[in-house]
């Protein structure tokens, strides 16, 4: 069945399209659970053990997430996912570090149901905690076999209509190798977005410095929303 796409669901406010993903405790858009379970089935089959770390994220959990790392209650990264002492930085510094890592809420790809991150369950050591950095994705790294037969099969079209938005950093997000998006209906959701709804789940939403992001939304909205070369 058809599922039709909302303004609640586009912004994260809905979850009614929404299952829980096989073995996981995370949630993704119905539509998308038979391509992924496809996928996990290549991995398989290649040795691997293709796990959601992450999926459906609220505008709510996304707005928590932000006014911590506003506040200092969360860490702020550099472009090398290390701390950044936030006391240095202005308002505007600020906001630019957050949004490297961190989308902004209304704005997140996580709040459609169709992108999530990736891990590979079966090359996790013991105890070890998943950071989801670039360099646990690169040669030497704890999942570097696992991106070595991954990449090329996304980066050939292979993986299911499978692809990664964050493959290049282009100065606004960082590079995500993790980070999955389910094309088909992606690009619907990127459709119905525009600059001028976004303004208005921003006036509305309980996020901090939103004056400043109202103020900056145009640039944010390219290199972060967007996510192209400013």
């Amino acid at each position: 069945m058809m599922i039709k796409m909302t303004r609640q669901i586009l912004f994260g406010f809905d979850h009614s399209h929404l299952c829980v993903v096989p073995g996981s405790s995370a949630w993704l858009h119905k539509d998308v659970i038979a391509p992924l379970s496809a996928l996990c089935a290549k991995a398989s089959e290649a040795g691997f053990d293709l796990v959601v770390a992450s999926g459906f994220r609220s505008v709510e959990k996304q707005t928590d997430i932000w006014n911590g790392k506003v506040r200092g209650e969360r860490p702020v990264l550099n472009s090398d996912g290390q701390p950044i002492d936030t006391r240095k930085l202005t308002d505007w510094e600020l906001l630019q570090a957050i949004l490297r890592w961190s989308a902004l809420p209304g704005a997140s790809r996580h709040h459609w149901g169709t992108d999530f991150d990736i891990y590979d369950k079966r090359c996790l050591p013991a105890g070890y905690r998943l950071q989801l950095t670039v360099e646990e994705c690169e040669p030497g790294g704890v999942f570097a076999a696992f991106y070595e037969w991954f990449s090329p099969l996304i980066d050939s079209d292979q993986a299911n209509g499978f692809f990664r938005p964050y493959a290049i950093d282009y100065g606004g997000v960082s590079r995500e190798p993790w980070h999955l998006s389910y094309r088909p209906l992606a690009d619907e959701f990127c459709a119905a977005l525009s600059i001028d709804a976004l303004a208005e789940i921003v006036e509305q939403s309980e996020m901090l410095y939103k004056d400043l992001v109202l103020k900056k939304l145009p640039e944010i909205y390219q290199c972060y929303v967007l996510n192209r070369p400013s």
